[in-house]
């Protein structure tokens, strides 16, 4: 079970690389993965911040949270600072709304 769970996973990820490493891609096609990233983590934050257990209400914590997140992505463009800020915004807020 353990190895077919892994072969599952590791297949997907791993075919892609080998056969695309091998060949060419024309211009058109290297400009065009270059905006998937931007869009997957647009689809990821659309969903967490505006889908609240199955129906269209934002939610107003992760609104508040991606605020300083937004910002400090903005000033660093830095992944790793952007995640951490996320984070930490997110703890800040929960905490916060313990004792309101």
């Amino acid at each position: 079970m353990l190895l077919g769970a892994s072969a599952v996973t590791f297949l997907p990820r791993v075919l892609p690389l080998v056969v695309l490493s091998r060949i060419q891609l024309p211009e058109w096609g290297l400009r065009w993965l270059q905006h998937i990233p931007i869009a997957v983590m647009s689809a990821l934050l659309a969903q967490e911040l505006l889908v609240s257990n199955g129906s269209f209400l934002p939610s107003w914590l992760g609104l508040l949270a991606a605020l300083p997140t937004l910002v400090a992505a903005y000033l660093t463009r830095s992944l790793l600072i952007t995640v951490v800020t996320g984070i930490a915004a997110m703890m800040l807020i929960r905490y916060l709304s313990a004792f309101i």
